[in-house]
């Protein structure tokens, strides 16, 4: 089987080289968030509404990503509603940020879990709109599919709660969303990733991307953890598209078991 390691990620048309997004949050400086960026090789780098100062008149986060080099996707985080989500993806779009959004709708309850009734409702209002959508989600794959069925362009589901570094709490429910949207539009998995191990493992289970903030921003030295991330990225895709092999209880040798010493 003849398989291009090196097909580009697409999402409604529009290609990139690099499976690893970045969210901009939790750095303890916008130097140090930019020089995680720019080792990190990722092209889509996710910033929440909330936090862009629009009319630059101060000090932004703005001011130290490359538009040029990086497409800047919106987020709604902190919105809590599906009304206040569709606001605030009308809101960046007004102001020239982009007409993509990452749809974060997460309820006041601390758990920081997506609501997947409200995001469904905004998904379905913002596609409507024109909005190209990229929603954070659960990992039920009964609601990737209405997602889907509503138009938006990926899948986000979490590999566990927002921050927690926990990496990817049910394999198999991942891969059942995998199994629901495979070749129709991306899965990223979004949220809770630790280590590269978990941004690797990600990869090898089937997701087309990954999307890391805290893992990246909190670790001892943000710009090396960046590095790595975009290697276990990479890593974990070429491995899946190699192959595993199965699985098995029993042993088997790697080396030939004929013309031994000893052996007639």
């Amino acid at each position: 089987m003849n398989i291009n390691h090196d097909a580009p990620l697409t999402i409604a048309n529009r290609t990139f080289r690099s499976r690893l997004m970045i969210g901009t949050g939790k750095y303890d400086t916008f130097m140090q968030m930019k020089e995680a960026l720019d080792v990190s090789g990722a092209e889509i780098i996710t910033v929440a509404v909330r936090r862009v100062n629009l009319n630059q008149t101060e000090e932004s986060l703005l001011n130290y990503i490359d538009r040029d080099r990086y497409f800047i996707l919106p987020n709604t985080a902190g919105c809590q509603t599906a009304n206040e989500a569709v606001r605030t993806a009308r809101l960046a779009r007004a102001a020239g940020l982009s007409n993509w959004v990452k749809l974060e709708v997460i309820p006041s309850d601390g758990t920081l879990l997506p609501d997947p009734i409200e995001t469904i409702e905004a998904a379905k209002i913002l596609v409507e709109e024109g909005f190209v959508v990229l929603p954070y989600t659960t990992d039920d794959h009964l609601v990737a599919k209405r997602l889907l069925e509503v138009g938006c362009s990926t899948v986000m589901p979490y590999g566990s709660p927002i921050g927690t570094g926990r990496g990817l709490v049910s394999h198999d429910r991942l891969r059942r969303v995998i199994d629901q949207v495979a070749g129709r539009v991306p899965v990223v998995i979004d949220a809770g990733i630790g280590a590269p191990s978990d941004a690797a493992l990600a990869m090898e289970l089937g997701a087309d991307a990954v999307l890391i903030n805290t893992a990246i921003a909190r670790a001892n030295d943000p710009v090396k953890m960046a590095r790595a991330m975009q290697l276990a990225v990479q890593a974990g895709w070429a491995g899946y598209l190699a192959g595993r092999i199965d699985k098995s209880d029993a042993a088997s040798p790697s080396s030939p078991t004929t013309g031994l010493v000893g052996q007639k």
